[in-house]
């Protein structure tokens, strides 16, 4: 453990500065855990515990139980640490497989650089529709040998330890609805440890809801480029570039220089390079948001929406003038939410999409009609909706029909209701709600 004694050091020291810093538990998970961690393991219990399991604990993760603490008061006993905390060290073995005892001290399968087909191969047995309860088990364990759960994320995340191979003492954030894991980069547990006390220290992980501690790559904005600038691979280049975009703050003299990168840079780095302008500074960033937006108009209303939706009404120009040209779905979502943030009549925009070849835009077209303050000046183009062959955009015209009591609709909602014998796709349902709004029912109509 000699190897580890600065390290440890350092640790209890920031973990006291962390509790201090953050008072007011605004970290995610701190409400739990409180920063509590209870007293070290002593070396027969955890000497116990790898024998129970026949595996050996990674050095880090041991210096950790026997020298910094073991449980606290968060959930399930866990003690301080990211998201809710670290598990006291009997607890969750069982938490991705259900038979540890056999499957901890197997080697492990997953490791950082998985590729998607490489994962998909490791996991298509679980996915088969046809397999038996104890095939599955069997599925699922084959995936997650060789990693011990140490923590939870909340929802179907937690964090794991690998136990062995060339990673070993790796942690790796997993989803049990089975996405690709994904690696931290810390190479040792007390690395990504202190990592986590160091973000509470610098205030990056002081802001509520979660932030995702451990995704995105760390250390300073100065250290990130810098191993961006002598990284060999477009990966971790990127990792770089997203490791500096989740900072909560830049300094506006630091953020010109990131202006400089973003010139600079190569073509397959530049959405990502701009969006840390948009994040940070959107007058800068600005000129070239508006021309990126005739090579990738969804990147740019995206990243408007996200880091600057005040700015919308600056956008509202470029929408006009392209939206006539759009056939993507997600593009047209994101510019009618820009839209929307103007406050401005955009009916005459949005109508012509409401016969769009895909269902999909049809549909996000009808939803955003219905937020007009007036819509009864458009009846003719709701009475379509509710012809439409899609039931998806039946189901989103009727929705956007709220408050609209015009007897005019009455035959069009008697052809729903035949047309629809029977619910679908929420359609009666919806109907029925309109019909309420005018003093009727679906049986009313009907007869």
């Amino acid at each position: 453990m000699h190897q580890y004694k600065e390290q440890i050091e350092r640790i209890r020291t920031k973990l006291a500065a962390a509790k201090q810093k953050d008072q007011q538990l605004k970290v995610f998970g701190a409400s739990y855990h409180k920063y509590v961690i209870h007293q070290p393991l002593e070396e027969s219990e955890l000497s116990d515990f790898e024998n129970a399991y026949n595996i050996s604990l990674p050095g880090s993760f041991r210096a950790f139980l026997l020298h910094v603490g073991n449980g606290g008061i968060s959930q399930a006993g866990s003690a301080a640490g990211p998201f809710y905390g670290i598990y006291p060290l009997k607890k969750g073995a069982n938490d991705l497989i259900s038979n540890p005892e056999k499957y901890l001290s197997e080697p492990v399968k997953i490791y950082p650089g998985i590729t998607e087909d490489e994962w998909n191969n490791l996991t298509k047995e679980a996915e088969k529709e046809d397999i038996s309860d104890e095939e599955y088990d069997e599925a699922i364990q084959n995936i997650y040998t060789g990693i011990l759960p140490i923590g939870s994320q909340g929802c179907a995340y937690i964090h794991g330890l690998v136990l062995n191979g060339e990673h070993a003492g790796k942690v790796v954030n997993i989803d049990i609805d089975r996405q690709k894991p994904k690696f931290t980069f810390e190479d040792t547990f007390l690395d990504w440890y202190e990592r986590w006390l160091d973000e509470i220290l610098s205030g990056d992980l002081l802001a509520a809801g979660p932030t995702w501690f451990g995704y995105a790559m760390g250390g300073s904005v100065s250290s990130l480029l810098e191993k961006y600038h002598t990284a060999t691979n477009k990966t971790t280049r990127l990792d770089c570039i997203i490791g500096i975009q989740t900072k909560r703050s830049i300094e506006p003299g630091v953020v010109a220089i990131l202006e400089n990168e973003y010139r600079l840079s190569e073509a397959e780095y530049k959405r990502t390079w701009l969006q840390v302008l948009t994040k940070f500074s959107y007058p800068l960033a600005k000129p070239h948001l508006l021309a990126y937006s005739a090579v990738d108009l969804l990147t740019v209303v995206q990243l408007i929406w996200w880091y600057a939706k005040d700015k919308s009404m600056e956008w509202r120009e470029i929408i006009e003038e392209n939206i006539g040209n759009i056939h993507d779905d997600e593009t047209f979502r994101f510019c009618t939410y820009l839209l929307g943030e103007t406050k401005m009549d955009c009916a005459h925009l949005i109508i012509p999409m409401t016969t769009n070849s895909s269902e999909e835009i049809r549909k996000t077209a009808f939803y955003t009609l219905g937020k007009l303050k007036k819509k009864s000046p458009y009846l003719d183009v709701f009475i379509n909706g509710l012809n439409d062959p899609s039931n998806y955009v039946v189901h989103a015209t009727l929705q956007a029909l709220s408050g609209v009591k015009d007897k005019r609709l009455l035959p069009e909602y008697k052809k729903i209701a035949e047309r629809f014998p029977t619910e679908q796709d929420y359609i009666l349902s919806n109907l029925g709600h309109r019909l309420a709004d005018m003093g009727l029912t679906i049986q009313k109509l009907r007869k």
